[in-house]
């Protein structure tokens, strides 16, 4: 009688024990999908820097892309502030310039507001990234700051406000 009355405890250890092996094995498979998913998009955004540079120019906090070797500063609407990240972004362009080749920055702006305030603005962002290159040890006669024929930027208000830093070919 003693194993027939042991029985419903088996089951109930059994039971709870199942339960935590289902529970265990979930929760490693749950890691590894959220791991490779991860990994995945970095990738993915590697591979399509184009698109990541629309992304980032669509809003309207600041941003750098680096875009077919030319580096881009996209500013908050009124402000001239640098976007996290702007010296990794410069890391090409300051080896250049170090290597003896010019670098020029040219200052976009958007065509919302007072075309005078924003001719300033555009001015402004320009000699932000100025100064964060001789601040990189780039020097000021490496640095040519050019007014493009058209300052009003192309695409959307976010993209429009921009500075690009070229290496002279």
């Amino acid at each position: 009688m003693s194993s027939q009355d042991d029985e419903p405890e088996y089951r109930v250890v059994a039971l709870v024990l199942i339960s935590v092996i289902v529970l265990a094995v979930g929760l490693a498979l749950g890691i590894g999908i959220h791991k490779s998913r991860g990994a995945a998009p970095a990738a993915a955004a590697a591979v399509a820097a184009p698109a990541a540079a629309a992304v980032a120019a669509s809003s309207d906090d600041a941003s750098v892309v680096v875009e077919n070797g030319v580096v881009k500063f996209y500013f908050a609407s009124g402000k001239a502030d640098l976007a996290a990240g702007a010296l990794d972004a410069l890391g090409e362009a300051i080896a250049a310039a170090k290597a003896g080749k010019k670098l020029v920055i040219s200052g976009f702006h958007d065509a919302t507001g007072d075309p005078a305030f924003n001719a300033e603005l555009a001015k402004q962002r320009a000699m932000a990234v100025r100064a964060a290159l001789v601040g990189a040890g780039v020097a000021e006669a490496g640095v040519e700051l050019k007014k493009p024929e058209q300052t009003m930027g192309t695409g959307n208000n976010a993209e429009a406000r921009r500075v690009e830093v070229a290496i002279a070919p």
